[in-house]
């Protein structure tokens, strides 16, 4: 019998190009994220600022978008008012058939009395009617605060094709760093054979053993089957109701679990995916974006991300003499910033950012709608939003000084916080007095 080359290309496209009408997403967006200290005391962690203009969860939502996926859930929970207002806002789509196609799920008691999201597993089951409501085919499940490009389809696709109930997303790592995710271990099909939640001591892949396989918190359930070990786990006596703690492990062995490797993914190489947990992971991702060739491609017209921005007036850059030059070199300068006599080197300044003269930045992440004063000198500066730095101020430049009043991490980031200012300008006051 003759095959027919075309008709087997044009199926498997159909089967492709249907899959993302098939699949609810569910956006996991309701975590603190305490490692990034003060940046999350008044926000969740997929509400951080990221990359100039962004915050945290619109890298997962246009991957969403992109990859054709129109029914999409956002789970909130800790300090989500920023979080659904900047969904409300920049977020406002449609699906082909008139719903919204980003629907907030903040917490609400549904299973019972007192029970906010304990686990990730948890957030879902407690939506488990909404879900159903949608009656998918497929769940994909995100994690709403980490920073990458993916077409959700090629995942999708390996998933049907290889029969399975569960596939996990995963991607290369180094040893050292792996003990912060789950680790996996997998045969020569790419069928997961050991899953390690977040082990002390990460098992290094065969053939290389500084590197590790980890999760990267992209799940894709068949949905019945979802269903089935969510009300498992929901009934079971000794459970934190998380897929990486108690799910996951539970199947490996029983259930057809499947590995999806993220490698060379949209033209990035190597394949670029940030976990921007800690303070200084935060620091390097952003200033990462600045480099002549960044390993993340924000001008990507192809895959663009989306966001939402308030309507700001062009960056200007004023003053031209020896003593005071607005400048900026090897750095990202958003709109709406004003750079008023100041030098800005190998920083990114998101928007509305306000600069004074006699002032150098460097090497610096500032946050929008802050203001530096004159004469002041920061190095390796996270500034959180809001914060009005007084003039004359040197930050960045002496760690005994800085950790009277900020927090300074391992590898010299300071952060900078409008609570860290009012309580060190109390603390002059009381002084002076």
């Amino acid at each position: 019998m003759k095959i027919n080359q075309r008709g087997i290309l044009q199926a498997q496209g159909h089967i492709r190009n249907s899959l993302p009408s098939r699949t609810l997403a569910l956006v996991l967006a309701g975590g603190r994220g305490s490692r990034l200290k003060g940046l999350t005391d008044w926000r969740a962690k997929p509400a951080v600022p990221f990359g100039g203009k962004y915050r945290l969860i619109d890298f997962a939502l246009s991957n969403c978008l992109n990859s054709g996926i129109s029914r999409v859930g956002v789970l909130t929970q800790y300090m989500s008012h920023s979080l659904n207002q900047h969904v409300q806002q920049g977020w406002r789509l449609t699906a082909p058939d008139g719903s919204p196609m980003v629907e907030l799920l903040p917490a609400q008691q549904r299973t019972r009395e007192h029970a906010w999201y304990s686990g990730t597993a948890d957030a879902i089951f407690q939506n488990i009617d909404i879900i159903r409501n949608h009656d998918p085919d497929l769940v994909l499940v995100l994690a709403g605060d980490h920073v990458y490009k993916m077409d959700y389809r090629d995942m999708l696709e390996a998933h049907v094709e290889s029969g399975a109930d569960l596939t996990i997303g995963a991607i290369e790592c180094e040893t050292d760093g792996a003990s912060d995710f789950g680790v996996l271990s997998i045969d020569e099909t790419e069928r997961v054979t050991q899953f390690q939640e977040k082990p002390s001591s990460p098992q290094g892949l065969p053939d290389n053993p500084d590197k590790c396989l980890v999760s990267m918190g992209i799940y894709v359930f068949n949905a019945n089957f979802l269903y089935e070990q969510l009300a498992k786990d929901h009934e079971a006596q000794e459970t934190e109701n998380d897929f990486g703690k108690n799910i996951i492990p539970e199947l490996i062995g029983t259930r057809r679990v499947m590995a999806h490797k993220f490698t060379n993914h949209l033209g990035q190489k190597p394949s670029y995916w940030r976990d921007v947990g800690t303070l200084d992971a935060f620091w390097r991702a952003n200033l990462e974006l600045i480099g002549v060739v960044p390993p993340l491609n924000l001008y990507d017209t192809d895959w663009p991300i989306r966001t939402f921005q308030s309507q700001s007036p062009p960056a200007k850059f004023v003053f031209d003499s020896e003593e005071r030059c607005g400048a900026a070199v090897n750095s990202m300068i958003c709109d709406g910033c004003i750079i008023s006599g100041a030098r800005i080197s190998n920083s990114l300044l998101f928007t509305n950012v306000r600069v004074n003269e006699c002032t150098s930045v460097d090497q610096c992440v500032v946050l929008p709608d802050s203001k530096i004063g004159e004469h002041c000198r920061l190095r390796r500066v996270v500034v959180d939003r809001h914060c009005e730095i007084p003039s004359g101020m040197v930050i960045g430049y002496s760690r005994t000084h800085d950790e009277q009043y900020f927090d300074v991490t391992d590898e010299g980031v300071v952060l900078v916080t409008p609570k860290n200012l009012e309580q060190m300008q109390s603390g002059n006051r009381a002084i002076a007095a």
